[in-house]
């Protein structure tokens, strides 16, 4: 792909595993949006959030495997799916892609592998091959991997050298926390003085809430990238993991995560237009949303390419 198509103002698709749920998803166990993918009768549902998004002024559509990684497989005993859960999750966007007749790409997730906003401290080794599980079934229908709320430059370097072997760009999104470091205490800086190379397309603050946003786009401007954010709007700024399947009691689990978190039902597409905007102003070209965004959060700003 081309090397530069971050050099203008792109959309990014908005939320997936919060408006599928919304939309009637029934999720097993912890596996949230990954279970649309494992249960056939669920697939027209992410096809046509997929067509959504891209009839909202989506340039990019990213692949519903986030809740595919291995651990969440293995906590829900469905692990013998791996394969066809994430390769599912690849065929709906090409179907949605297809139905479309637009020239959109597609972005395989490729999410930390083990809990959600927090750094992994495994071994090397264990985390290499658990993102090489997955890309390898991911890469083959993509366009580039997103990397998809990485919480260190350790977890950043190994899914970033994964997609090279796979000769896949990748569009780097780290999650940040309220002092706009990375959950592993690093700071954006640090992270891209060591860990960037040619393969990368651009650099994103994913999933963060806006006030995040604001507070940590100046640093990213400075990281000689195309720069931006996919942001969530979730109550609290500084989301955890939830709880695991070992630990949630029964009657939470399969819960939606916004009642841990919370969820900003006043947050209007206009006030997402005019936080864009903003943002837009300090330099940015990529501009999506993530959790508890929907179609008219993306097709409002799509007013803005």
């Amino acid at each position: 792909m081309d090397k530069n198509f971050f050099n203008q103002i792109r959309i990014l698709d908005g939320g997936m595993g919060q408006e599928l749920l919304a939309k009637g998803l029934i999720s097993k166990g912890t596996l949230w949006s990954a279970s649309a993918n494992l249960d056939k009768k669920f697939h027209d549902l992410v096809i046509d959030l997929h067509l959504s998004y891209i009839n909202s002024g989506a340039d990019v559509i990213v692949t519903n495997t986030f809740s595919a990684r291995r651990i969440r497989l293995i906590q829900n005993k469905v692990n013998e799916h791996f394969k066809y859960i994430n390769e599912q999750a690849c065929m709906l966007a090409i179907e949605a892609k297809s139905k479309s007749k637009k020239d959109i790409l597609i972005a395989g997730s490729l999410p930390s592998q083990r809990d959600t906003y927090v750094e992994d401290k495994r071994e090397t080794n264990e985390i290499e091959k658990d993102f090489l599980d997955q890309a390898i079934i991911i890469s083959p229908y993509i366009d580039f991997f997103y990397l998809d709320v990485l919480s260190s430059g350790k977890e950043l370097d190994i899914a970033s050298n994964v997609a090279a072997k796979l000769n896949r760009p990748i569009l780097a999104g780290i999650h940040l926390k309220k002092n706009c470091l990375l959950p592993s205490g690093e700071t954006i800086t640090e992270v891209v003085k060591k860990y960037k190379n040619e393969n990368w397309l651009g650099l994103i603050g994913a999933c963060i809430s806006p006030e995040i946003v604001e507070k940590s786009i100046y640093e990213l401007s400075e990281m000689n990238l195309p720069f931006g954010f996919k942001a969530n709007l979730w109550e609290i700024d500084e989301p955890g993991p939830q709880q695991t399947f070992n630990n949630a009691k029964h009657d939470e689990i399969g819960t939606n995560p916004n009642v841990a978190f919370g969820k900003r039902d006043k947050y209007s597409a206009e006030l997402f237009y005019k936080f864009s905007q903003k943002i837009i102003k300090q330099g940015a070209t990529i501009l999506g949303g993530c959790c508890e965004t929907i179609p008219a959060h993306i097709r409002e700003i799509s007013k803005l390419k």
